[in-house]
């Protein structure tokens, strides 16, 4: 059985890489109409009603007990936090250079995990995530212009450590059905975001441009609802820092999609920031046997 479906992990590992790469883009498009605390609240808040409705058809219900603070806590550092930053950041970044920092995220869980004794640090990990970073940092050349906005750059990083603690939370807390465990973090999380948008004065009007409302539909389906269950599933599957290997795969389908919509350009420094992306995601996470 387990030899049979030793295709599963992978298979989800880069189906939600790839879905997951248009979403810094679409939070481009977003922040172009809306301030930025109050486009991640309504991504989130509809998103939230979306996993709340798939609930309710697969008749799961709300966790109870340390299984509710472990969904509370996975929704305040992925959804609240995390997406707080992102979404301030990319006003200021590109979306392929902003993806692309959240690429430390595996490197920062590794860290995080052996520090709170879930994981031990092993040595495919540690190459793996460096040979990745190695070639993010290739691929950053093409993507910065200018002057360097220092403020924006600490928000991304700060974001890639968000994602990388709600990871590790997900595994130090009781299981969850990953439909309830993102319709319990997104209600958190959108909150979290509601309060932030209150305390930035962010201007509440609902998007009426074809390419926000668009790009708003993409980040609750596709982008929340579908690319987050699958998430949730291979951190089931796999341990937390190699499941994040996808922070370091999504920069590649980003970056594509970027230049396509935005026309951010491509050159020789992403072809070889991406081969060395794709080696060491393939040592740290594709290669290994075991979870």
């Amino acid at each position: 059985m387990d030899r049979d479906r030793a295709w599963l992990a992978p298979t989800i590992f880069l189906v939600g890489s790839a879905v997951a790469g248009g979403n810094a883009v679409a939070v481009r498009f977003s922040n172009r109409e809306l301030d930025p605390m109050w486009g991640a609240t309504l991504r989130f808040s509809l998103a939230a009603l979306v996993m709340i409705v798939a609930m309710l058809v697969l008749k799961q219900r709300v966790p109870r007990g340390r299984a509710l603070v472990g969904a509370a806590l996975y929704g305040l550092f992925s959804f609240g936090g995390g997406f707080a930053l992102a979404f301030y950041a990319l006003v200021e970044l590109e979306a392929g250079f902003g993806q692309i920092l959240l690429s430390v995220v595996p490197l920062a869980t590794l860290l995080l995990a052996a520090a709170q004794r879930q994981e031990k640090a092993t040595v495919a990990g540690l190459v793996g995530a460096l040979v990745a970073i190695s070639g993010v940092g290739v691929m950053s050349g093409f993507s910065l212009d200018g002057d360097i906005p220092v403020l924006a750059i600490a928000a991304a990083l700060g974001a890639a450590v968000c994602f990388a603690q709600g990871s590790i939370v997900v595994r130090h807390f009781p299981h969850v059905h990953p439909v309830s465990l993102n319709a319990v973090g997104m209600v958190v999380g959108a909150t979290f975001l509601a309060v932030l948008t209150v305390v930035f004065g962010n201007d509440l009007t609902l998007p009426a441009e074809k390419a926000t409302i668009v790009a708003l539909v993409y980040m609750v389906f596709i982008g929340s609802g579908l690319t987050f269950t699958l998430y949730v599933v291979l951190l089931g599957l796999w341990s937390a820092s190699r499941a994040n290997y996808t922070f370091v795969l999504i920069p590649v389908f980003t970056v594509a999609i970027s230049a396509w919509l935005l026309d951010e350009r491509i050159n020789a420094a992403f072809i070889v920031g991406g081969v060395l992306v794709v080696a060491g995601v393939y040592i740290g996470a594709l290669r290994q046997a075991g979870g």
